[in-house]
């Protein structure tokens, strides 16, 4: 994960789309703007006034008073910067790291949509993030009014400790020690190697259905927008989110059904061949996985996936079968814990991909593998789960195929046949991105859920990375849990567009 040139990257293409063209600058700050209560982290003074603002701005105004901002000289980069910081000192990640909190792992998820979107559509999603935020501030407030509080500065690791104090906070599960151990290691260390550290630990549980992952892939794409500079607040929330255990035991002293895969995976690891990164395209041994995973126990779904690598089959070809399968539950049962499975698949596969750390790389594929069986048991508690089969999934050659419009149309009658429709339109070489390019439209027109960035920002960009003829199935499926032609536009896209172009 190259940080620099990621960030240079993502700089000069938000600049090239119109979102940074105005000056960086909010003007002379007033004694007032720069006090903050005792007892609450403070943020640099370059982005405190901009934070303070989205967090005391009531709900009715916020998007006509941040538009109002907006024209006047704060820039798009700036106003995510304080979104995101809004979101991690008031928003806290118990009991679940969901629920209220989606408004921080939401935000990456609306930059993505902000990169993607036309020119017409490309402040609605950081808008519609900004309102989203309200709302879980005021759950906040509800719940207690929990803040982010300020570092111990007494207890921070000096920079020869920090790493040594941070792995041994997280293996005994120790929150105030965490606390100011990351700190530490984000005083004094750089981007690549903080991730590699944290990257073992944010999918070792399956508390919180993936969220932990989701936090740690999206907080850290979030920041090489950002900036370090903004780090050490997103990171000590992390950290909080990744412990978190509400209810249970200390999971270093206990055995428990969450924790069991991560711990025999861990020692699993060892067993793959040292050759792993050289296998070759197979498959049928994707399909061999996909239907292996369609009703394995965790374990067994780990030991596959060395059984794989080890006979020489190439990681892309497992992680073809490791995102067929979060697929194919959506079909199996459509709902909260099925678009998990792809969310999290999408964390776990950033993280393999960015991490250098080659024994956590190894660990995270075993523990997406061991998770999918763990989700379709999470959905079996739900309700009914079919038996679809997505390897199964057949197009006909001599059949013409639908048009864009007609399958989203279709979409809000029948799921299941526009899914098809959708797969035989790409099977008949149809443009994959006239379906996203529609697909996205629709979230930025109806979405009225996280769950509606954070899902069609994951499978809009998974998609590409798969292989024919597993991508065309993958966003067959994947049609599932999109926004439908049908579906009503929501208010606040038109209060939006009204506060932007006043």
């Amino acid at each position: 994960m190259n940080t620099i040139a990621r960030r240079q990257f993502l700089a000069t293409t938000a600049s090239g789309l119109g979102l940074s063209s105005v000056l960086e600058s909010l003007g002379p700050l007033t004694a007032n703007e720069v006090q903050v209560d005792a007892g609450i982290a403070r943020f640099s003074d370059d982005i405190e006034p901009l934070v303070r603002f989205l967090e005391e701005t009531p709900r009715e105004s916020v998007i006509e008073q941040t538009a109002r901002k907006v024209k006047e000289g704060t820039s798009y980069r700036q106003l995510l910067a304080a979104l995101l910081l809004a979101g991690v000192r008031n928003v806290q990640p118990r009991p679940s790291v969901g629920f209220k909190f989606h408004a921080v792992l939401v935000v990456n998820s609306a930059h993505l949509a902000s990169l993607s979107s036309s020119d017409e559509d490309r402040w609605l999603p950081i808008f519609w993030a900004i309102d989203n935020f309200k709302s879980s501030q005021a759950r906040d407030v509800r719940e207690g009014n929990w803040t982010l509080p300020p570092v111990d500065e007494a207890a921070v690791p000096p920079p020869h400790r920090a790493t040594a104090a941070l792995d041994e906070a997280l293996e005994s599960w120790d929150e105030q020690a965490a606390d100011v151990a990351i700190a530490g290691v984000v005083r004094h260390f750089g981007a690549n190697q903080v991730f590699d550290q944290l990257a073992r630990y944010a999918a070792r549980d399956f508390r919180s259905i993936g969220h932990k992952v989701i936090y740690l892939s999206n907080g850290f794409r979030t920041l090489q927008t950002i900036g370090w500079d903004y780090a050490e607040p997103v990171l000590r929330s992390l950290v909080y989110a990744m412990l978190n255990h509400t209810g249970d035991p200390n999971p270093a002293t206990s055995d428990l059904d969450a924790d069991r895969p991560g711990k025999q995976n861990w020692a699993l690891r060892e067993k793959i061949t040292a050759q792993w990164h050289n296998g070759k395209p197979d498959d049928a041994a994707t399909k061999d996985l996909v239907r292996h995973l369609h009703q394995c126990s965790p374990d067994e779904a780990s030991e596959m996936v060395v059984q794989l690598i080890n006979a020489g089959v190439s990681l892309r070809s497992i992680w073809d079968g490791l995102f067929g399968s979060a697929a194919e539950l959506l079909i199996r049962q459509r709902g909260i814990v099925s678009l998990h499975a792809v969310t999290t698949t999408n964390a776990i596969h950033h993280a393999f991909r960015a991490t250098g750390d080659e024994s956590a790389r190894q660990y995270l594929l075993l523990q997406n593998a061991a998770f999918l069986p763990m989700f379709r048991q999470a959905a079996a508690n739900r309700g009914d789960v079919n038996d679809f089969r997505i390897d199964e999934m057949t197009a006909d050659a001599s059949e013409e195929p639908a048009s864009v419009p007609e399958i989203f149309e279709t979409l809000g009658r029948n799921r299941r046949q526009a899914s098809e429709m959708l797969y035989q339109y790409l099977s008949s070489n149809g443009d994959p991105q006239s379906i996203v390019d529609h697909a996205r439209r629709l979230v930025f027109l109806k979405g009225d859920d996280s769950h509606d960035y954070k899902f069609s920002s994951a499978a809009l960009e998974d998609y590409r990375s798969l292989s024919l003829p597993w991508r065309n199935r993958f966003l067959a499926a994947s049609s599932y849990q999109l926004k439908s032609e049908g579906e009503p536009t929501r208010g606040l896209v038109k209060r939006i567009q009204e506060a932007i172009a006043s």
